[in-house]
Order: C-alpha cells, then sequence, then structure tokens
C-alpha cells in the first residue's frame, strides 16, 4: 500500500507542468496548429481569433511527454505506433504567441515566460519572413537559446521545395544562438512526426533548475472574470490570475501583493488578496513552484481582473516584492539594425525627448527619454513598472507608425 501510495505521489508530480515552452514564427506558419497536434488543445479561445484564424492574445496549452521501451515519444499513456504502455516523462505548458507584425508587444511578453522555444518555419514560403527575423531576435534578446526549429507544411510541397527550404533555414540560422538547433519536417495538419518534436523537446529544451528559497514572484500574464453575467452576488467568484511562477513557491492561503496594481486617477494602486484556489494543468493544488502555467482563485473583485486588466503586473507576498520603478536608468545595447523593418534600416541613437516602448518580463510601459549620455539612457515611465535588477529592460521605438525592436538595456 505504501509502495502504491508512493508511485501515485510521483506521478502526480509529473503531472504538474514544470517548464514553458514558446511556439513563435510568422504569421499562418501553423503555430496554433502545430499546438493542437502536440496537446490537442485549440489555442484560439476569443472569437476576434477564430474570426480571424490569427492568435492575438497569449494561447496556452499543457501536454505530458511519454516515453516506451521502443523509444517512441507521444502525449498518451499508450504509444500510437506499437500500442505499448508509456512512461510519463514529465509535462510542460506552451505558449502560442501571436506572429502579425502589429503584436510584437505580446510576443515579447510570452518570451519572458518561456524556458525554451519552438521556432516553427513553413516550408512553402522563403525563410525568412519578416516576423521569423524579428522573434528569433526577441529570443535572442531576452536570452532564450533553447531552440527546436519545425520545417512545418511538408506535405504541401515537392521533395526539391523541402531540402531547398531546409537549406534556407540553415542559411538564416547560421551564426545566431540557435545555430545548431535541431530542424524537424513536420506536417501539423496530418500530426506527421509529431513524435520527433516531443524527442527534440526532451532533448533540447530541459526543466532550468529554480531557486524555490528565493521571495515568490509570478507574472501575471492573464487576468479574467469566472463568472456569468446575472450571477447573484452571494455566489459571485473572486478574480482570476494567470501566468507563472519564476522564482520561489505560493500556497492557498498566502496573503499576496499585486503590483503596480490598478490605476485610481494619475497614480497606480498596489491590490492585496489572498489564494483561495491554485490550479497549475488540470491538477487543482495546495502549492506551486517554479514553471509551467498557474491559475490563481482570488478574493479580488472580479472587476479588476475582467479582460485582462492585470496583464503585466507581478504577483508576490505582502512586502516581498522588487522595486516599483517610475524612472529607468539604462546601460544601453542596441542592435545594429531594426527588426521587422523592410529595408533593414540602421538603429539611430536614441535622442533626448523620443518615446520609446518598454517591456520588462510581461510588462509594457510607454517612456520618455529624459537623458542620454553615451551608452547610459534616462527614461520616465506613463505606468511604473516592478523589476528585479538582473533584468533585461527590452527597448521598441516607433518607425514608420509601427513599433519596432531597437535592443536592450540593463538597469544600473
Amino acid at each position: 500500500m505504501e509502495k502504491f501510495q508512493k508511485q501515485k505521489a510521483e506521478l502526480n508530480e509529473k503531472l504538474i507542468p514544470e517548464a514553458n515552452i514558446g511556439m513563435v514564427g510568422h504569421v499562418a506558419h501553423g503555430k496554433t496548429t502545430l499546438t493542437e497536434a502536440l496537446t490537442g488543445k485549440l489555442t484560439l479561445t476569443h472569437s476576434e481569433e477564430l474570426k480571424r484564424g490569427i492568435t492575438i492574445r497569449l494561447g496556452y496549452a499543457d501536454v505530458s511527454i511519454y516515453k516506451d521501451m521502443n523509444g517512441h515519444y507521444f502525449s498518451s499513456e499508450k504509444c500510437p505506433i506499437c500500442f505499448s504502455d508509456g512512461e510519463i516523462l514529465r509535462t510542460v505548458s506552451f505558449i502560442d504567441v501571436p506572429g502579425h507584425e502589429t503584436l510584437m508587444a505580446t510576443v515579447l511578453t510570452g518570451a519572458s515566460l518561456m524556458d525554451g522555444a519552438i521556432l516553427v518555419i513553413s516550408a512553402t514560403e522563403k525563410c525568412p519572413q519578416p516576423q521569423t527575423r524579428e522573434h528569433l531576435t526577441a529570443l535572442e534578446v531576452v536570452g532564450i537559446k533553447n531552440v527546436v526549429i519545425v520545417q512545418n507544411k511538408i506535405d504541401l510541397v515537392t521533395p526539391e521545395r523541402a531540402r531547398e527550404s531546409y537549406r534556407e533555414i540553415k542559411n538564416f540560422i547560421k551564426d545566431s544562438v540557435i545555430e545548431n538547433a535541431p530542424i524537424i519536417p513536420v506536417s501539423a495538419q496530418k500530426r506527421i512526426n509529431i513524435d520527433a518534436v516531443f524527442s527534440a523537446i526532451e532533448e533540447k529544451i530541459p526543466t532550468p533548475k529554480r531557486d524555490e528559497t528565493k521571495n515568490a514572484k509570478m507574472l501575471i500574464a492573464r487576468s479574467f472574470d469566472i463568472n456569468r453575467p446575472g450571477t447573484e452576488v452571494s455566489k459571485l467568484s473572486g478574480g482570476i490570475v494567470g501566468g507563472s511562477v519564476i522564482q520561489g513557491k505560493i500556497r492557498i492561503g498566502d496573503e499576496i501583493e499585486i503590483q503596480p496594481g490598478t490605476r485610481i486617477g494619475e497614480k497606480y494602486t498596489p491590490l492585496t488578496s489572498k489564494i483561495i484556489g491554485l490550479k497549475k494543468g488540470h491538477l487543482e493544488l495546495q502549492e506551486a513552484g517554479a514553471g509551467g502555467l498557474v491559475g490563481l482563485m482570488t478574493e479580488l473583485d472580479p472587476f479588476l481582473t475582467k479582460s485582462d486588466s492585470l496583464v503585466g503586473n507581478v504577483v508576490g507576498l505582502r512586502g516581498q516584492l522588487p522595486p516599483l520603478y517610475n524612472k529607468l536608468n539604462l546601460q544601453l545595447h542596441l542592435l545594429q539594425r531594426a527588426v521587422g523593418t523592410e529595408d533593414f534600416s540602421d538603429v539611430k541613437p536614441i535622442k533626448t525627448g523620443e518615446s520609446l516602448l518598454i517591456n520588462i518580463g510581461t510588462a509594457r510601459s510607454l517612456g520618455n527619454v529624459t537623458a542620454v549620455k553615451k551608452d547610459f539612457v534616462e527614461i520616465e515611465l506613463k505606468i511604473p513598472i516592478i523589476a528585479d535588477s538582473d533584468e533585461r529592460v527590452v527597448i521598441s521605438r516607433q518607425i514608420s507608425g509601427r513599433w519596432r525592436l531597437i535592443g536592450y538595456g540593463t538597469l544600473s
């Protein structure tokens, strides 16, 4: 009996998502279809996304990865190839980010949650497409090095085009941080070679070591109200926040603080609440550590969490969050060329008085440059941001009416 209980506990432990893997790449190259092929879940959940066929907000889905004695990888208890029993290796969360060029800030939000990424490139189009190049740069800027490349839609091209596409991909990634990343030919639509993707994930995207002794810190990527219209006041559920714990642990009953909070007048007011429910994957837990995506049920007024209104906030135990910044002093690391521009225009020096888009973690803010000195810049923020001293601050500039990634900064 004791042995059975131990085995059950070990199985439940492996059903808890422990790593976040991003799906990145050009619009319509098959990221959402690949996520569905791997997990069985369609991440297009909003009506506008379903209508337009593109991802607008971050989508996410969990999957448990199994392996049998014959070396097959799959996502069910029995192998779909030889029908043998599988051993569960781990459970991971996939984050499906937008490929559309106008949604780059959401891409950077997703990148801040990733432990690794799958770069999806369609064999039907010449590589690289604009957002393929932009997403690779975004991964490099936020420090994502563990990447698997999926050459998708091979069922739609000739063998000659498939080989040509492979050569284009190899030339594209040459001299980049993912130069040696595996390239897996796949048809996500027809579920061809999905087992090879699971194998590459296990080999190339390990679960990183976590420090559970640090103060708890969770980045909010989604927030919503689960109550149906007309629900009686006495039966209302508190607001839900979703995201990823990146360090420490959170538990049911914890008194939490959410910063910068909600805007009242011209100021942002921190929110305080209590965790009354905690869900990770499909499991209801008493506590959750770093890795994977987690949903918290709180005692917050659900009005405060509806329609992703708390995205960009940081959750921690009361009094234990990192500093709140209204002004940033950054050491600059600018790219040679602006990402996503058709003419690959050079990045011009930042000037006093210009406006920049700032991303840290899942947070974004507009900033006004108040001082520039050599490689250092001072930026006054319209929305305050929580940040640790070792975090990268991603910087975008408006070029031809669109925000383009131009570099990053480190707090000084």
